[in-house]
């Protein structure tokens, strides 16, 4: 085991890098990731709220994206941004929520979950399960039809997301018309230092999953967990039954294998609607490029739309 993979040291760098976030915003003003987020795909208006929804783990706080004017009751998206399961960067999702309420007409509640090392496996997961369930047994008195209801997240956000649609299969719902699988970590089982990617070197670096999965699962062994590695090649339950998938990967991605891999899976459980490899990209490509972003997000909310039309 390397130094960084030792859980205390990966708990104190995980804080060290949130300490980092929380003093570049205030140095900011409050103008600094999530003011360049906002500014982003102006072309999508942004009208938010935000709510605290109770859960087994710690409220947590949402923020909620209105679609323009239409259905008296919209269907929702729920969201899980990305972060390696440490970094609170929920607003670095902010065009993508904005672009999805417009273009699939759904309410997107965008969820500001716990994180390691404070919060580390299994609460975050269980905690984004709670929040969905909430919000499909409390849509009709937030204005939102919670009977159509699709979930997903980019990076450890899609990790969530998988493990959202798995709790769902296992404890019998909600049910959940489509899953949003975006560059997602599928498989933590497996060391960073032996994923390997089609350039020499992608964004992700093996020390980056050291410290993120050493904080986010310290026990070693945890890590094969369902809820966390479902595309390890040692997990094979019958997943025959879970929400529909939609898979997006990244074609320089160190995590693209998984991704293919948790595809296949669940094209052989029925499950899959698609599998999507962005050719020529990186992890996070979205976040910088918003040519490709608007592409891939107008794609998104077209399986969206097509998920949660009311027949």
């Amino acid at each position: 085991m390397s130094l960084l993979a030792q859980p205390a040291v990966a708990s104190l760098i995980a804080k060290t890098m949130q300490r980092l976030v929380m003093r570049a915003d205030r140095r900011s003003g409050g103008r600094g990731s999530a003011a360049a987020s906002h500014a982003r795909l102006p072309e999508f208006p942004r009208a938010t709220s935000e709510l605290t929804i109770p859960t087994s783990v710690a409220p947590a706080r949402v923020v909620v994206y209105r679609p323009p004017a239409g259905d008296p009751a919209p269907p929702v998206h729920v969201n899980f941004h990305g972060g390696g399961f440490i970094l609170p960067v929920t607003e670095t999702d902010d065009a993508f929520c904005r672009a999805v309420a417009a273009l699939a007409g759904v309410v997107v509640v965008n969820v500001d979950y716990v994180v390691a090392p404070q919060y580390p496996f299994p609460a975050p997961p269980r905690q984004s399960y709670d929040v969905v369930r909430w919000v499909a047994e409390n849509g009709a008195a937030h204005g939102w039809d919670g009977t159509r209801l699709t979930v997903g997240g980019q990076s450890a956000g899609g990790g969530l997301a998988a493990a959202v649609a798995r709790q769902a299969l296992e404890e019998q719902g909600p049910p959940i018309a489509l899953q949003v699988l975006h560059y997602p970590p599928l498989d933590l089982a497996t060391a960073a230092k032996d994923k390997r990617a089609a350039i020499a070197k992608p964004m992700l670096r093996p020390w980056m999953g050291e410290v993120f999965d050493s904080a986010y699962v310290p026990d070693p062994r945890r890590r094969a967990d369902r809820l966390v590695s479902p595309a390890h090649p040692g997990e094979t339950a019958d997943l025959k039954g879970i929400a529909p998938a939609l898979i997006i990967t990244a074609a320089h991605d160190r995590l693209r294998a998984e991704g293919v891999r948790y595809a296949e899976r669940l094209r052989q459980a029925s499950s899959l609607v698609e599998h999507h490899d962005v050719a020529g990209v990186d992890h996070a490509y979205d976040l910088n490029d918003d040519a490709k972003s608007r592409e891939i997000y107008a794609f998104v909310a077209r399986h969206i739309r097509q998920a949660t039309a009311d027949d």
